[in-house]
């Protein structure tokens, strides 16, 4: 059985996996050890010391000046929004015809966390994933490529949004109620249950076997790291079949990488269903703004919506020497300074969160590999906790879509760097999938599949133990 201990400041040592827990943790091994950070530098070199409202926005720390002006050039593309053919501004226009905002801040705002829409607001920071029921050998060449089958009208993405002379796609409902969670200690936590409808469409009739998964903006910073982390590093944390009996069997997404024209690991994304950033930052051009690129080159837009009519802003919309703009900025965005790291709140937090094996799935430290052209990004000591795989999350977070090797209750372990300071970049920001948590307990409270029995310790905990783990998120 495993014996979980406080050791802390004013926090006495105390056992956790007691009596009052041999029900819950029955069957429990040998604890494993998980590495504890003991520098502020969670991004390397290249973090930087900034905690308001800029802190995602900022360069690597260790960028060379010679780069900076190319930063700033791919954020001015990044933020400011792109316009409808033609206009003037030759250089972003081509919006639309159907889109989901106008710019790439418009979801990630402040380069952070997007979140759900309030009552009878438009949704532009969450949207809604498409795909059909799809037959293995029907569609083959389809799941080969794309990882779904995309509905033949609507496509892969939900548009809520068009220029003049045309019709978005339909408009997003959600239905929020309520569900109260009861902890060992009586307190009560109150968690937002979403229910998504799509009302209003426009481009003839939604079949009931569609498939819908709501998404919000994750935060951009570190991307450029976690695309350096070698690959046989995530592949040799892969557990699919759960050799070592923990009941945690992370697996590795594979699909499709256009520039390689081959199958790869699948590094980001909600589901890790994109390789690169290049081509998750031009799938977003394309999906949420309706915006051509090389790699890129065809739009959400399906043949039987007309938009081939609507005026283009050149071919490609989005042109080379801005992707590689983007992406050089996307791959850039520093990773702020851990903060509080003395307190002995957040040093007892810290163990917690290791022993209650949290840190199985949100691996604290990775080195990145060598990019001989990024030595910014090379052979960097970071702590980004996720280990970039693919987890069932339980039936409570299951959206039923598959993407490529991911099945409907998976989603990959999204990083925590940052997450203390998500609300102070976007004071609405929510966090996991769909931002229905509003708190990091409500996002813990919602863990289910692998991490249930890290839940349910994060349930039995005292008051004064789960405000020690909050506060060491808080801390990241």
């Amino acid at each position: 059985m495993k014996s979980l201990f406080i050791a802390s400041g004013a926090f006495a040592p105390r056992l956790l996996c007691s009596a009052l827990l041999v029900t819950l943790l029955a069957g429990c091994t040998e604890a494993k050890s998980y590495p504890l950070q003991e520098t502020p530098d969670t991004g390397g070199e290249g973090t930087v010391d900034k905690s308001d409202h800029n802190a995602f926005s900022m360069p690597q720390g260790n960028l060379p000046m010679t780069k900076r002006l190319d930063f700033s050039v791919g954020n001015s593309f990044f933020r400011n929004p792109w316009v409808i053919a033609p206009s003037s501004t030759d250089a972003r226009d081509g919006l639309g015809t159907l889109f989901n905002t106008n710019s790439c801040q418009g979801c990630h705002i402040k380069d952070g966390r997007g979140h759900p829409p309030q009552t009878d607001e438009a949704s532009i920071s969450l949207f809604l994933r498409l795909a059909m029921p799809a037959d293995s050998d029907r569609d083959a060449d389809v799941l080969e490529q794309h990882g779904f089958a995309p509905h033949p009208v609507y496509g892969s993405q939900l548009q809520t949004a068009a220029i003049p002379g045309f019709k978005p796609e339909a408009d997003l409902v959600i239905n929020w109620t309520q569900r109260e969670e009861q902890l060992a200690d009586g307190t009560t936590v109150i968690l937002r249950v979403p229910d998504y409808r799509i009302e209003n469409p426009q481009y003839g009739p939604l079949p009931a076997d569609l498939l819908i998964s709501p998404r919000v903006a994750p935060p951009m910073i570190g991307l450029g790291l976690l695309q350096n982390i070698p690959e046989q590093h995530i592949l040799a944390a892969a557990d699919p079949d759960d050799a070592d009996s923990d009941g945690i069997s992370g697996r590795a997404n594979r699909v499709w990488d256009k520039a390689a024209e081959t199958s790869v690991l699948g590094r980001f994304g909600w589901k890790a269903s994109e390789p690169t950033v290049m081509q998750q930052s031009m799938g977003a051009f394309a999906g949420d703004m309706g915006l051509t690129s090389t790699l890129v080159p065809v739009t959400d837009c399906t043949p039987s919506q007309g938009c081939e009519v609507a005026p283009h802003g050149g071919e490609p919309e989005v042109s080379d020497e801005i992707a590689g703009f983007i992406d050089f900025y996307a791959s850039s965005l520093a990773v702020p300074t851990r903060r509080d790291m003395d307190d002995p709140e957040v040093i007892a937090g810290a163990q917690l969160f290791n022993q209650s094996d949290c840190a199985a799935c949100h691996t604290p430290r990775h080195v990145t590999g060598e990019a001989s052209s990024r030595p910014d990004l090379s052979t960097q000591t970071i702590w980004p906790y996720t280990d970039m795989l693919l987890h069932d999350m339980g039936p409570g977070l299951a959206d039923r879509r598959d993407e490529f090797l991911a099945d409907g209750n998976e989603w990959r372990t999204p990083p925590l760097w940052g997450i203390g300071l998500a609300q102070q970049i976007n004071p609405r920001a929510g966090f996991l999938h769909d931002g229905r948590a509003e708190t990091l307990e409500q996002a813990i409270l919602w863990h289910g599949g692998e991490a249930q029995e890290s839940a349910d310790r994060y349930r039995a905990m005292s008051a004064e133990e789960r405000s020690a783990l909050i506060r060491f998120l808080e801390s990241l």
